[in-house]
């Protein structure tokens, strides 16, 4: 495992996201035997570095990694989470915090998670704590200085119950300059970044804005939330001939090798396959060339009509049609490139409300969306395309 510097510490350069450990079934809880595997591999092959938050696996991946990494030395390893501000909402004197996806409660304010963060985890103290999902939507509250979320974490830190603060941001580059420029507490930034974002999403700009803050950046999202893993026939092939040993996964982290001032690129491994090929790939120094830069954009090129979706699920629960918006979002994506059988087969175990003809176009999950999609649009076209098919 390569190691890279961060102030006094050296982080394991591949860390461990905790957003899709292995679940029982296609939606149960969290798989503890498997994820517990996974969990014990890495450790054992040199990841030092765990990121959680409060709301992932419905509330219960604190939980989880807190016991599973409770069988080592607490100085062994880095344990990050996060302040859930983006999910917080003033309720007349009181506040709450969910509904995205963790059932909403009432708190009298960020004191109340970050208590409740220590006790899941069962620590005293995390080396890294986040404001969760800085955004144009949830920026005024982090600024807000009566609800002092930014003192109380200060405050906290202070304390030594946070050892480095930062912030992850799905947020455009200039609100991230924004409020860079107005706190300098910050000490490490997280975005999503990968080779298909780094024009989409103008990742290329954030990645500059941060690092001209000289703050080193987290990655998330390196593979799009598997999409990169496996970007269609067409872009897997460009990709094989250009290097036949090379899974499409490997050019997905060999971008982010390519990037200087990433010190931790987390990955959300499921499989014990897929944590055992990132750690061989994060164990050698291998950035893409020029070649491979211009290899990459023919692929890029190949995948232009895929739907930029991470299964993030923020837009499940505004849903009034309680549609699995990302999964549709995926058969659309297969769909794109193949009307297969693997498509076929899952829409016809469908019922006709949890089809994409179902959707009504309120617009509420585009609102939350982080990536900015148009889901409505998406799923009106994938319905137009299937009735196409049908006909």
């Amino acid at each position: 495992m390569i190691y890279k510097a961060f102030k006094d510490l050296q982080l394991s350069w591949l860390g461990m996201g905790n957003m899709r450990l292995p679940v029982v079934g296609e939606r149960g809880p969290i798989d503890e035997k498997l994820a517990s595997e996974i969990i014990d591999y890495a450790y054992a092959n040199g990841v030092n570095y765990y990121d959680t938050a409060y709301m992932y696996h419905g509330g219960h991946s604190e939980e989880f990694i807190g016991k599973a990494l409770a069988r080592y030395p607490r100085d062994s390893f880095y344990l990050a989470t996060k302040m859930p501000g983006h999910i917080m909402r003033r309720a007349g004197d009181t506040m709450e915090v969910g509904g995205t996806m963790i059932a909403k409660k009432t708190i009298s304010g960020p004191a109340d998670v970050f208590e409740e963060q220590l006790e899941k985890c069962g620590v005293d103290y995390f080396d890294f704590y986040l404001l969760h999902n800085l955004s144009e939507s949830s920026y005024n509250l982090y600024a807000d200085d009566e609800l002092g979320i930014i003192e109380y974490v200060l405050a906290q830190k202070k304390a030594g119950r946070i050892r480095h603060l930062g912030f992850s941001a799905h947020a455009s580059a200039a609100t991230i300059d924004k409020f860079l420029s107005k706190y300098d507490c910050f000490e490490f930034v997280q975005i999503q970044l990968n080779y298909m974002d780094w024009m989409l999403q103008d990742a290329k700009t954030k990645y500059e804005v941060i690092t001209k803050h000289g703050l080193p950046v987290v990655v998330m999202e390196p593979c799009r939330g598997g999409k990169l893993a496996a970007p269609g026939e067409a872009a897997t092939e460009i990709l094989r001939q250009a290097r036949p040993g090379d899974s499409p996964a490997a050019w997905a982290f060999r971008f982010i090798q390519s990037l200087p001032n990433v010190t931790v690129a987390l990955s959300g491994m499921t499989t014990l396959e897929q944590l055992k090929e990132n750690v061989a790939l994060f164990s050698k120094d291998d950035p893409l060339t020029e070649e491979d830069k211009t290899v990459l954009q023919k692929a890029i090129a190949a995948m232009a009509s895929i739907v930029p979706c991470t299964a993030c699920r923020y837009c499940c629960d505004g849903c009034p049609q309680k549609l699995d918006i990302p999964k549709l979002i995926g058969l659309n994506n297969e769909a794109s490139f193949s009307l297969s059988w693997q498509v076929t087969n899952a829409l016809g175990a469908m019922s006709e409300a949890e089809k994409p003809s179902a959707c009504v176009s309120c617009g509420e999950c585009s609102k939350i969306c982080p990536q900015g999609i148009d889901v409505p649009g998406v799923l009106q076209k994938f319905a137009a395309r299937l009735n196409s098919a049908a006909s």
